[in-house]
């Protein structure tokens, strides 16, 4: 490569994006497990795992809410550093992921002090009985002091993907997965700290990625640089970044609000045994999101930078192998989820009274997830276009419009099971969502990509 800066606008699209892909999916994967083993290690806890894991399923919550906003930042911030990087402005894009760190700073500094001033009220607002509020306050008191350490390594995570450094960025998050795993039995089991021990494991593995994270950004290999001259927020620079990240934002946040629905709603018609049920399902939805999430990341700089490039035929060329790969990937997770829903229920409890009430409930709540692929495909384009509107139009959609209405109306119509039905609104709201994303990127793709000469 003649100049490595270049690349993503030069080397074949196929093997670029597998190239770039491979190491996010893997990311993502252990990513995955970096999220859901505190729940696996919790839910076969001695006495009152079942109670324990409802507890901390009740912190999720709070959890997706710290991660959109370092998305927000990220996710907004990383593309327009793309953009300005195919533009050849290197200035613009150190100022963005300059911006983009102070933001990460302070949006952790307020966070934090959110959490331990009213994250008991939190807590039980968002779902926790008077059986599981020990639990759920015990896990997040201490979770709330590693705010920071979580808002640096996935925030500006995204700027090290960005620049096509894959592999860094999936070492980024493997530090703290790999530390995590090795952790957390030490810490819940070892010093019998319990759920208390899954959280401290949890900020000392996230400490642990956000200083490599640092250490690249600030160092000789990367691209771009975190640059002190930079750091001073210039409304020109990170408002545009965090309009772009906002639908990201509210996609990621909105997951907390449906987990809160879903909480609420479950709580009422099924108590305790259906949030802890409900914990499962999201933690299973996490094996089809995460990946076709670290896919779409792998094909966001390249869609990028040849956007800014103006390069169309690469763009598109990148949008439908980016397409093909996550539909096979969902379609293959839908069939294994569908045939053997107690595997994957079983990874989280030995309590055979949640697991028989959990397996057919996994079976409906994953019903559409065929179609996941073609959803996140679209909806990362449409941020790598830096069509924030649309990827905002989306993200509203599916989860305010359709789902959480769902959640409440679907239990009064079909009275006879109304757990069940509770999570029935997934499947439906996914299919409508999915089609009307399909839609609206075939016209908006169009008008994006009109203006750019081959």
């Amino acid at each position: 490569m003649a100049d490595d800066k270049e690349f993503l606008g030069k080397e074949p699209v196929g093997k670029l994006l597998f190239r770039l892909a491979l190491p996010t999916v893997a990311a993502q994967l252990i990513n995955m497990l970096y999220n859901i083993v505190d729940r696996i290690y919790i839910g076969h806890m001695p006495g009152d795992g079942a109670l324990a894991l409802t507890g901390v399923g009740v912190c999720l919550p709070v959890i997706l809410i710290v991660s959109a906003f370092a998305a927000l930042v990220g996710a907004g911030g990383a593309p327009r550093a793309s953009i300005f990087m195919g533009r050849k402005e290197y200035d613009k894009a150190e100022k963005t992921l300059s911006n983009s760190f102070t933001l990460q700073i302070v949006i952790s500094l307020i966070l934090t002090i959110v959490l331990l001033v009213w994250g008991p009220d939190l807590l039980m607002a968002f779902g926790a009985s008077e059986n599981t509020i020990g639990y759920a306050t015990d896990y997040l008191r201490i979770y709330a002091l590693g705010t920071i350490f979580v808002e640096i390594t996935l925030g500006m995570n995204y700027f090290i993907t960005a620049q096509g450094f894959a592999k860094t960025g999936m070492l980024s998050v493997a530090i703290g997965a790999v530390a995590n795993i090795i952790l957390d039995p030490v810490f819940i089991f070892g010093f019998g700290m319990g759920v208390k021990g899954a959280a401290l494991a949890t900020i000392i593995s996230q400490g642990l990625s956000a200083l490599w994270v640092l250490s690249f950004l600030f160092g000789k290999r990367t691209f771009l640089h975190i640059r002190p001259e930079y750091m001073k927020l210039e409304r020109n620079i990170f408002l545009p970044s965090l309009y772009l990240g906002l639908a990201t934002f509210i996609m990621q946040s909105s997951e907390s609000v449906i987990n809160i629905c879903y909480n609420y709603s479950l709580l009422k018609y099924g108590g305790d045994i259906a949030v802890g049920a409900m914990t499962i399902l999201s933690s299973v939805m996490q094996f089809a999101m995460l990946p076709l999430q670290g896919l779409g990341q792998g094909a966001q700089p390249v869609i990028s930078y040849n956007y800014g490039a103006k390069n169309k035929d690469r763009v598109r060329r990148t949008f439908f192998c980016l397409l093909l790969s996550s539909m096979i990937y969902a379609v293959l997770l839908w069939g294994l989820v569908e045939l053997f829903p107690s595997l994957f229920v079983s990874m989280f409890t030995s309590d055979e009274t949640l697991r028989t009430f959990t397996v057919p409930a996994l079976r409906v709540y994953m019903a559409a997830a065929v179609l996941f692929g073609i959803q996140i495909a679209c909806q990362i384009t449409f941020t790598a276009l830096g069509d924030a509107a649309s990827s905002m139009i989306v993200a509203i959609t599916r989860k305010f419009i359709l789902l959480i209405p769902f959640m409440f109306i679907f239990p009064l119509v079909f009275s006879g099971d109304q757990t069940m039905a509770v999570f029935m609104a997934e499947p439906a709201a996914d299919v409508i969502a999915v089609t009307f994303t399909a839609v609206l990127f075939f016209f908006r793709s169009r008008k994006a990509l009109r203006g750019i000469a081959s």
